[in-house]
């Protein structure tokens, strides 16, 4: 079965998660992306946050929140998503870069509304929400 592994960040204000839409995609899903060859989960993360959100996660702030495994989104039938997520803190607001078309913040409820739920976003709203983190 092919797999993606790629590292995302789980970032919450106000009891909601940051989710990103691309520019061509119709589902919100995590910040973050691919990892690539010879990069750890953690370096992924500070590049796809600098590329997607246009700015830096603060070094000291990151925990990993877990491994998330799904079915990929948007992607062939039977493609696995090996997902590393991680908190953190970020040094500005973040904004939506030019392979970003919108950044939203949702409750559990909100997202699970929407018409197009990634799976492994869904995974990280459930252990946010069993965290206390959201609502």
């Amino acid at each position: 079965m092919p797999e993606i592994r790629t590292a995302a960040l789980a970032y919450v204000r106000g009891r909601r998660l940051l989710q990103t839409r691309s520019v061509d995609n119709v589902a919100f899903y995590m910040a973050g992306g691919k990892i690539d060859p010879g990069e750890s989960a953690e370096d992924a993360l500070h590049r796809e946050i600098r590329e997607e959100l246009g700015t830096r996660v603060v070094p000291d702030s990151v925990e990993e929140l877990g491994v998330f495994e799904a079915e990929a989104y948007g992607h062939p039938a039977g493609t696995a998503l090996h997902m590393t997520c991680f908190i953190a803190d970020l040094h500005d607001e973040p904004r939506p870069t030019s392979e970003i078309a919108e950044l939203r913040y949702f409750t559990v409820a909100e997202y699970a509304a929407m018409p197009h739920v990634a799976p492994g976003s869904m995974l990280v709203f459930r252990r946010l929400a069993d965290l206390g983190l959201v609502d």
